[in-house]
């Protein structure tokens, strides 16, 4: 049996917010959910539980980073979330070469558990092990622990896969899932992973939060 273990708090966490927004109209980090910024609602939910500080995956010319240690994609051209996981990956090796794994979490889905790093650090059995959440029998890697270790294999296979799909480089590493239930609310379950893209989906996430904050 492996003696490795991961400590969630001194895990780098990097906020994903590399994509276009394009179905949303306008920049998604900065929608307002009852009240509040999608991006300070995540970075403060995540933070509370971190020892390090968050940074955060974005475009260079990012206009308001709130604090955080901006980490744009090295690979131009917008290839999808793994070019922001390796843009993390690359800088752990530069900032935090002691660590094992990052952990990365996107800006546009605000219902997941705060405690989700520890439940991803609990499952790793190694330092070169991948660990993803899961819902509703539908694997959500976006939120992820990464291997500093398979940094290396990601720009290889970012530069030579044209498909770029997740689940086939996930095919290449030992991945640890970790099932999460929906969360019950008065008005129905809830998937903790529910993400916002539209406008529709904006309001919908407003109707959820109320319905939430209504069993408190």
């Amino acid at each position: 049996m492996s003696d490795f273990i991961a400590n969630p708090k001194d895990i780098p966490v990097v906020l994903l917010a590399g994509g276009r927004s394009s179905r949303m109209g306008a920049n998604k980090a900065f929608a307002m959910l009852a009240g509040e910024s999608l991006i300070a609602r995540i970075a403060s939910k995540i933070g509370q539980r971190q020892l390090k500080p968050i940074a955060l995956n974005a475009d260079a010319d990012w206009p308001d980073a709130m604090g955080m240690r901006l980490i744009p994609d090295r690979i131009p051209g917008k290839l999808g979330p793994l070019a922001g996981v390796l843009a993390a990956l690359q800088d752990a090796q530069l900032h935090h070469p002691e660590a094992s794994h990052i952990a990365t979490i996107p800006i546009d889905t605000p219902f997941f558990p705060s405690d989700l790093v520890a439940r991803l650090a609990h499952v790793i059995h190694g330092p070169d092990e991948i660990a993803i959440a899961a819902s509703l029998g539908q694997d959500h890697p976006v939120f992820g622990l990464w291997p500093v270790s398979a940094t290396a294999d990601l720009e290889l296979w970012i530069s030579s896969d044209d498909k770029r799909r997740v689940r086939d480089f996930l095919a290449r590493h030992k991945v640890r899932r970790v099932e999460l239930p929906a969360i019950e609310t008065a008005i129905g379950p809830l998937d903790p992973f529910f993400n916002i893209n539209t406008p529709a989906d904006l309001a919908e996430a407003e109707t959820w939060l109320a319905a939430l904050e209504d069993m408190s």
